[in-house]
């Protein structure tokens, strides 16, 4: 999942329709100030009943976490199921970035992908929503009308890379039932 301005409410009602037994990984890039200092993933850590983790380089990717990727650090899945962190370049101004973490994501995990865009104020995330679609995953946008700053996820839905538009307690939902569908 990635956002930005407005995205960490987005992600707060996404993560309370998660159970303590969702089934699946969560990584989640919130474009931060280059200072944040751990305040974004210990207040995921307070909203989300996941067990939350802010990313270090080489860790191993677990089922039923939520990994946020700290700031400054582009953070990326890696095909032997870990996390990489990188210093490059910001993408779209942006380090970290989503389309960094949707790229690495479609290139390790291909099918198995679910991208999410939410509320944001530029482009991000549009180019690793197209790697995620043609890698045979699935997408997701916040629906404009219910984010706080309808930039980003207009700007995926015009390039016609998403496969579903919903609200955030509609993410929170589907995310719930896939979740459920990967225990069976």
């Amino acid at each position: 999942m990635g956002g930005s301005a407005g995205g960490v409410g987005a992600l707060d009602v996404i993560l309370s329709a998660l159970s303590r037994d969702f089934a699946l990984p969560v990584l989640a890039v919130q474009h931060l100030h280059p200072s944040d200092d751990g305040s974004f993933a210990r207040h995921m850590a307070d909203a989300a009943r996941l067990p939350v983790v802010e990313a270090c380089d080489k860790e191993r990717i677990e089922r039923g976490c939520l990994y946020t990727a700290p700031a400054n650090y582009h953070m990326l899945v890696e095909r032997d199921g870990t996390i990489s962190l990188s210093v490059d370049e910001p993408v779209n101004w942006s380090r970290p970035s989503i389309d960094v973490l949707f790229d690495s994501a479609a290139l390790a995990w291909g099918e198995g992908v679910v991208a999410v865009i939410l509320s944001g104020a530029n482009a991000d995330g549009v180019e690793g929503m197209r790697s995620v679609k043609a890698a045979g995953g699935f997408t997701i946008a916040q629906d404009p009308a219910d984010a706080e700053s309808r930039v980003m996820p207009q700007a995926a839905i015009d390039a016609g890379v998403v496969d579903e538009v919903l609200s955030a307690k509609e993410i929170g939902q589907l995310l719930a039932e896939f979740g459920a569908i990967e225990k069976l």
